[in-house]
């Protein structure tokens, strides 16, 4: 059954002007680009018109945002033959057209210096009536590994377990980790390693002096890579008696040296005490000293005192005691000469008792 005429015309009549509002094309074909962080990229974006496109030409880049609910954002624009750049301030300086004269042909894009942050969608649009032409590209900016360190975990002794860990501090997941044995001529792992890529351990079992050398690991992403070394020194075990028998050596040997410190303080202390005492004591025993002038004067009194009460026949024989042997404040405090006066009261005494007698 053929269609009717009408049908046809119609059908006719869309595909014409299909024709002439699709005659500007987009002939670059990429769609998604996967860069590291600091360097550059190109997004394509070249055209061709057609003799029905007689309109001003419009070249313009737009940023789609992830959330569907926010509006795209201008980037840049080519329009009457001028180049607007200032509509992205976080890519200011960074984006510029790939040719200098864009209505050749090439909307092309460089974005220079790339950052995480521009990962997203872009679109470039051509405009020129009465085409219309639009293309979306995929930008996913990535970072390398950086900052990889390399460690040892437990003991580096014959027939224990050590575990070789290696981690970047930077990095785009997902990151994989390669470990290998530097040796001449060999850089094979031990045969009782166990690897695991995701995590950068390697677990070697019961190690012996054999597994010594220097390992080298290497991390990756999409993007790049980045290494660490370390070098594994496998040794006989300690001699953990000798270890523990020097450690309580060590203590008592310390704890002696603290009693004998305390013990010389607290000797030194007592010291000290007894000698403040005694020096107490014989200050309390010490007369007050006399003065030369009350001691002669108290001598002679007593002396005229005796010689008063005898009588004049008596005087022959008593001596009366020259005034040159008073006894000074320092003939008082000698011993021998406080025996010598005491003894010459005693004579004066027994006189005086014979007088009174006769």
């Amino acid at each position: 059954m053929e269609p009717p005429p009408l049908v046809l015309l119609v059908g006719l009549a869309l595909l014409g002007a299909a024709g002439l509002t699709r005659s500007l094309s987009i002939t670059s074909a990429e769609s998604a680009f996967e860069k590291a962080q600091g360097e550059r990229v190109t997004l394509p974006c070249t055209f061709v018109l057609s003799e029905e496109d007689v309109g001003t030409l419009d070249i313009e880049w737009v940023l789609i945002p992830a959330d569907i609910q926010k509006k795209e954002e201008t980037i840049i624009l080519y329009s009457g033959d001028r180049i607007y750049n200032h509509y992205y301030p976080a890519l200011t300086g960074r984006l510029q057209f790939t040719s200098s004269d864009p209505k050749s042909g090439d909307g092309s894009v460089d974005i220079l210096n790339l950052k995480s942050a521009d990962t997203g969608t872009y679109q470039c649009k051509v405009k020129k009536a009465p085409g219309v032409e639009s293309q979306k590209i995929q930008l996913n900016v990535l970072v390398k590994p950086a900052s990889t360190k390399c460690s040892i975990e437990g003991s580096q002794e014959i027939g224990k377990d050590i575990i070789l860990k290696c981690a970047s501090q930077e990095g785009t997941p997902l990151l994989y980790y390669d470990w290998r044995r530097v040796v001449t001529g060999t850089q094979g792992l031990p045969a009782t390693s166990v690897l695991n890529k995701n995590t950068g351990e390697l677990l070697l079992k019961n190690a012996s002096k054999d597994y010594s050398g220097t390992y080298n690991c290497v991390a990756s992403n999409r993007v790049g890579t980045d290494e660490c070394s370390v070098e594994l020194n496998v040794t006989p075990p300690i001699n953990t008696a000798g270890v523990i028998a020097g450690a309580i050596l060590g203590t008592l040997l310390g704890l002696a040296l603290l009693a004998f410190l305390v013990f010389c303080c607290c000797k030194k202390h007592r010291e000290k005490k007894y000698e403040k005492e005694v020096h107490h004591e014989i200050r309390e025993d010490v007369l007050p000293p006399k003065s030369r002038s009350s001691t002669a004067r108290s001598y002679i009194g007593s002396n005229r005192s005796s010689l008063g009460s005898m009588s004049p026949s008596n005087m022959e024989g008593y001596s009366k005691t020259p005034y040159s042997q008073v006894p000074s404040e320092d003939f008082e405090r000698a011993s021998g000469q406080n025996q010598t006066i005491a003894s010459s009261k005693s004579d004066i005494a027994h006189k005086i008792g014979d007088i009174t007698v006769v």
